[in-house]
């Protein structure tokens, strides 16, 4: 049986490759869910990739991956500072989380440097590009595959 993965991702994601490509690079949000879904067939997982600018809608996608998903790979992008709603829609799900963001937070503006999903997340990866969602779903498969979370 092949588990689902939410690929979420937050606000302005949907500018990558068209907005300060020198922090995020030039590859495109579209890009990025190719390259999960292709890696996901290859560690049979699926992946359901969502993105939006609405805090709202991804808390409504995170508990809707709590009966559909079985892990959630989630760049939250500037909700990662601001949403208690977000976290406690995540402790609300049982499967692992991962938390990627694209470039090092902790070498930018102070006010990046904290994160409230980090405070449910299984692991965070933080400062690899878009390698990091690559990263972040073959740390998933491995979680799911040993039975953890």
């Amino acid at each position: 049986m092949t588990c689902t993965v939410y690929l979420l991702n937050g606000p302005n994601l949907n500018l990558l490759g068209k907005r300060q490509t020198e922090i995020y690079g030039n590859t495109t949000l579209a890009d990025i869910e190719a390259s999960c879904s292709t890696l996901g067939t290859e560690l049979s997982l699926s992946v359901r990739s969502l993105q939006s600018n609405c805090e709202g809608q991804l808390v409504t996608w995170i508990q809707e991956a709590r009966d559909y998903g079985a892990a959630i790979v989630i760049n939250p992008g500037a909700y990662s500072h601001t949403s208690i709603a977000i976290l406690d829609a995540l402790k609300a799900f049982e499967g692992p989380v991962i938390e990627v963001h694209i470039s090092n937070v902790h070498a930018r503006e102070s006010f990046r440097h904290d994160s409230f999903v980090s405070l449910r997340a299984d692991g965070i990866i933080v400062g690899c590009g878009v390698q990091g969602y690559d990263l972040a779903m073959r740390r998933v498969a491995k979680i799911l595959a040993d039975g953890q979370s």
